[in-house]
Parts: structure tokens; sequence; C-alpha cells
């Protein structure tokens, strides 16, 4: 058996082109959220995530990958905390505002109260669920946010939600 190990380093392997490794990843349908939290003055942020997992129930984690380079990631870093907010169906208008790196009208017209970790809930969202910051990991030109679920709040109101699949939102009906 081959312990396991935190990196694997293989300079012979070839490197797979981006363009062919977003084509390929493109053909794995996700689900769309928006990760807010607040920065440092206080004010909202929040970006369109479709990289977010569920990583174990007890203790319940879920993990969240950023650029490097993300102000949300920024924000995250900052306060420690941050709220998975799980996009239904009608909502591809917020994952597109949000999508948009540093517009300062993405919060425009958008309704939200704070959660516990006092990160925005966005309205009408499937799910919320608020996290504080277990680790962070850097991996290439990202970084993994491990999170701590804090707190959960699931919608009822019985909307499919929004799907991301070849560049492409679709949707699920709900059943």
């Amino acid at each position: 058996m081959t312990p396991m190990s935190d990196t694997v380093e293989s300079p012979s392997l070839p490197t797979v082109p981006a363009r062919e490794l977003r084509a390929a990843m493109g053909r794995f349908a996700t689900g769309v959220t928006v990760v807010t939290s607040i920065d440092e003055a206080g004010a909202p942020v929040g970006t369109t995530a479709n990289s977010v997992t569920s990583v174990s129930l007890d203790p319940p984690l879920v993990l969240v990958c950023f650029a490097r380079d993300s102000l949300t990631l920024a924000a995250v870093r900052a306060h420690d905390a941050f709220a998975v907010n799980v996009l239904a169906e009608h909502h591809g208008h917020l994952s597109a505002a949000f999508a948009r790196r540093g517009t300062s009208d993405a919060w425009d017209g958008i309704f939200h109260v704070a959660g516990p970790t006092a990160s925005p809930r966005l309205e009408e969202a499937l799910a919320c669920i608020d996290c504080s910051v277990e680790r962070l990991l850097p991996a290439g030109d990202h970084v993994i946010v491990l999170g701590r679920v804090l707190d959960v709040h699931v919608s009822e109101h019985g909307r499919g939600p929004l799907v991301f699949y070849r560049g492409a939102y679709a949707s699920l009906h709900a059943g």
C-alpha cells in the first residue's frame, strides 16, 4: 500500500492544454451558487461559483474554490466566514451579475439578509449554507477554502436548481 502524501510531484507527465480541460469539464453539469461574505468595511461581496462541494457530514464541511485574485476570497480571508447561496432556475441574472469582477452595481436591487456569520443570504436561494473558514489550501491558480458549516437554511418554494452545462445555463424541474 502506498502512503498518502499532501503533494504529488510528477514533472515528467504531459500537460493538458487549458482549453481541452475546460471543454472536458464543461461536460460535467454543476449547480450554480453565489458565495458571499462582507469586506473589511462591512459591505457585501459575492462571486458566482460552481466549484462547491460537500466534504463531510461529521464534522459538517464544504469546500469552495476561488481564483487567487478574487475580491470575494480577500473578503472571506478577512471576515473568516462566508455563505454559499444555491441558486434556483430563475436566478440566471444573479449568476451573471456576480460573475462580473468588481462591478459596483452587483448588489443593486438584490434583496439579502445577514445570516448567522453576517454573510449575505440571497432572497429565494434554494439553500443558504453559512460557514466559518476552517482551512485555506493553495491549488494552482485557485485557493480551496474549506468551510465549517455553522447554519443552513433550506427553501421550501419548490423550484428547480440553476444548472451550468457546456457554457450555458439549464434547469432541472423539481419533481
